[in-house]
C-alpha cells in the first residue's frame, strides 16, 4: 500500500507553501496515507502558523502528545488540523517540557491540551483553563502515566482530600441564581458524569460538566503489546462503538503497514459499521422518545433494535459485533445464506421501522417538545469540532465516509441530510433519516459482495499512520505508532471527546426538565471520553 499522490492544490499543502515557501513543500513535508501531510515547525513557525490557519478556517480535530517521536527532543505534540478533505498535521517538538496554548484561537484545543498536562506533565503558557481533566484530586501530584517511565501498576491514591484541593468549578453568582449539582452518580444503569446547573426560576442559564469518573488507562495498557492483541483493547474503547474503533485501529496499523485488506472483508466489514450504527441511533430515537414520555413510539424503537442486536449475534456470534475484525480484514467469514437471511430481515425490518417513524412524526405533542430544544448554534461546529449527526443536524455537512472514504465508501457513499435548526427535533431527524441510508447501503453491499479472501498474510511492519472513521456519534480519530515489533504509541480521540462540549451550550435558556431529552438527543459516550 503506497500513500496516494497529493494534488497541487491540496489545502494543506498550499497553506504549508503559503507559509514557509515553495521550496518547503517537497523538502520538509512528509505524506501519509490518509492525504495528510506532516511538517516539523519551529516555535516562530508555529507562531506565525497557527492565526493564519485559523484564518484560512482550518479546524484543529486532534492534539496529542508523544514521547521519542523525534531524536532531539523527549516529547513531541502533534497537532492535527483538516479542511475540506486535507489534513496538516504540525509536529511541535518540546525540550523544556512547555509549550504555548492555542485554546484561545483554537478552541478545540482545551481538552487535549488538559490531556497533555496530565498524562505528560506539559505546561501551556497562557491556557486559560489549568485544571486537570482525567486525573482527578485523589491522583497525587506530579502524577503523569503516560510517561515512559511510569511502569503500568497500580498506585496510591489520596482519598482524604481537603476542601482546598476539590475542583474548581466556575462560580456563577447573583440576585435569583441557585446552584443544581447532578450527579456523579444517576440513577439507573448510566455512567457517571456530573452536571452543574446554575438556574433562574426554571431556567438554565449556565452548564458545566465534569466528566473522567471513569478512566481506565487504555493508551498506557496498549504500551508494549502485540498489535494483534490490542485490537480487543479498541473494542474496549467505548461499548457500543466496537466496531468503528477496532476499524480505526485496524486502518491505521494497516496503513503503517502497508497491508492491503481484501475486497470480501471491507464489504463485510461495511456491513458491520453500518448494523452498529442503526442499533445506535435506534437506542437514541427511542431514548428520546422515552424522555418525552412517549411509550408508543419508544417501545417499538426499542423492540427494533432489540430484533437487530438478535441478527447481529448470528452474523458474528456477538450482539455489539465484537470479536469480528482483525489487522487485515476479518476473523471469520459470513456465510452466502447467512447473508442472504440478513438481506430478507432488512427488507421487512425497513417496513416497520417506517411505520414506526409515520406514527412518532404525526404526533403534534412529540413535535411540540422536540421542536427549538436544545439548540445548537452551526457557528459553534468548527471551534470546538463538533461533527456526526449532532453537526449535520446544525447545519455541517462532514462526513468522514464522504469527505475522507475509507474502505469501499468511495463506492457505497451515503449522501448527507443536513438540516439548519440544531435542534432535538433536528437530530431526531437526521438519525432517523441516517438509519434509511444504512439500511439501503447494507442492501447494496450484501448485492455487491465478492468471493475471495477474508484476511491479508502481509506482516505488520513498524511506522505509524492515522485514520479517521465515522462512528454512529461522528469522526472518530486513531493514531498508532509501532516500534520493534510492539504498540509504542496508541491514540484514539473519539466523536464524543469533543461532542460533550456541545452541551454546555444547549442547555442554556432551556429548563431543567428538558436536559434528559437534550442529553439523549447528543446520546454522548463517557466511557468513550474517558480512555
Amino acid at each position: 500500500m503506497t500513500p496516494p499522490e497529493i494534488p497541487t492544490d491540496d489545502a494543506a499543502t498550499g497553506a504549508i507553501r503559503e507559509l514557509f515557501g515553495a521550496a518547503a513543500v517537497p523538502a520538509r513535508i512528509t505524506y501519509g496515507y490518509n492525504r495528510e501531510c506532516s511538517i516539523d515547525v519551529s516555535e516562530p513557525e508555529f507562531t506565525l502558523a497557527i492565526p493564519y490557519l485559523a484564518s484560512r478556517k482550518f479546524v484543529l480535530i486532534s492534539l496529542f502528545c508523544v514521547e521519542g517521536f523525534r531524536e532531539e527532543a523527549r516529547h513531541s505534540v502533534l497537532y492535527v488540523f483538516e479542511r475540506k478533505g486535507s489534513i496538516l498535521i504540525l509536529v511541535r517538538n518540546i525540550t523544556n517540557g512547555r509549550a504555548t496554548s492555542i485554546a484561545t484561537i483554537f478552541p478545540s484545543a482545551t481538552w487535549p491540551e488538559r490531556e497533555c498536562r496530565d498524562g505528560f506533565g506539559i505546561e501551556f503558557d497562557g491556557a486559560f483553563d489549568t485544571r486537570r481533566l482525567f486525573l482527578h484530586e485523589i491522583y497525587p501530584a506530579g502524577f503523569h502515566p503516560l510517561e515512559k517511565s511510569f511502569p503500568d501498576t497500580p498506585i496510591t491514591t489520596n482519598d482524604n482530600v481537603s476542601a482546598n484541593d476539590e475542583y474548581p468549578f466556575r462560580k456563577v453568582t447573583g440576585e435569583g441564581v441557585y446552584q443544581v449539582p447532578v450527579g456523579p452518580v444517576h440513577a439507573g444503569i448510566i455512567e457517571p458524569g456530573h452536571f452543574r446547573f446554575s438556574v433562574i426560576g426554571e431556567t438554565v442559564f449556565n452548564l458545566e460538566i465534569r466528566l473522567f469518573y471513569t478512566h481506565r488507562g487504555i493508551e498506557k495498557l496498549a504500551e508494549g503489546k502485540d498489535p494483534e492483541d490490542c485490537t480487543k483493547i479498541a473494542e474496549a474503547v467505548s461499548g457500543d462503538e466496537s466496531v468503528a474503533n477496532a476499524t480505526g485501529f485496524c486502518m491505521a496499523v494497516e496503513r503503517l503497514s502497508g497491508i492491503t485488506v481484501p475486497d470480501r472483508a471491507w464489504h463485510l466489514r461495511t456491513i458491520l459499521c453500518e448494523s452498529e450504527r442503526i442499533c445506535s441511533h435506534l437506542g437514541d430515537l427511542s431514548g428520546m422518545l422515552t424522555d418525552v414520555a412517549f411509550p408508543l413510539g419508544a417501545s417499538q424503537f426499542a423492540v427494533l433494535r432489540e430484533e437487530m442486536f438478535r441478527e447481529n449475534g448470528k452474523l458474528a456470534g456477538s450482539r455489539f459485533l465484537r470479536g469480528m475484525l482483525c489487522i487485515g480484514g476479518v476473523k471469520r467469514d459470513i456465510p452466502a445464506g447467512a447473508l442472504a437471511a440478513f438481506r430478507d430481515f432488512l427488507v421487512q425490518f425497513r417496513k416497520q421501522y417506517k411505520v414506526g417513524l409515520s406514527i412518532v412524526l404525526s404526533t403534534p405533542s412529540v413535535i411540540d417538545r422536540f421542536s427549538q430544544t436544545g439548540i445548537i448554534k452551526k457557528q459553534l461546529l468548527r471551534p470546538l469540532n463538533i461533527t456526526g449527526p449532532v453537526a449535520r443536524a446544525s447545519g455541517g455537512v462532514v462526513d468522514v465516509r464522504v469527505n475522507h472514504p475509507y474502505g469501499i465508501y468511495d463506492r457505497f457513499t451515503p449522501v448527507p441530510h443536513p438540516l439548519r435548526d440544531g435542534d432535538v427535533l433536528a437530530r431526531f431527524t437526521v438519525k432517523a433519516a441516517e438509519i434509511m441510508d444504512s439500511l439501503d447501503l447494507i442492501l447494496k453491499v450484501i448485492d455487491a459482495i465478492p468471493d475471495g479472501a477474508i484476511t491479508s498474510d502481509e506482516p505488520i511492519r513498524d511506522g505509524y499512520a492515522l485514520a479517521l472513521v465515522e462512528s454512529a456519534r461522528g469522526q472518530t480519530l486513531c493514531w498508532v505508532r509501532v516500534q520493534d515489533g510492539k504498540i509504542d504509541r496508541y491514540k484514539v480521540r473519539t466523536a464524543s471527546y469533543c461532542n460533550w462540549l456541545a452541551i454546555e451550550h444547549a442547555v442554556p435558556g432551556n429548563i431543567i426538565a428538558d436536559f434528559p431529552v437534550i442529553n439523549k438527543s447528543l446520546n454522548l459516550s463517557y466511557a468513550g471520553t474517558d480512555l
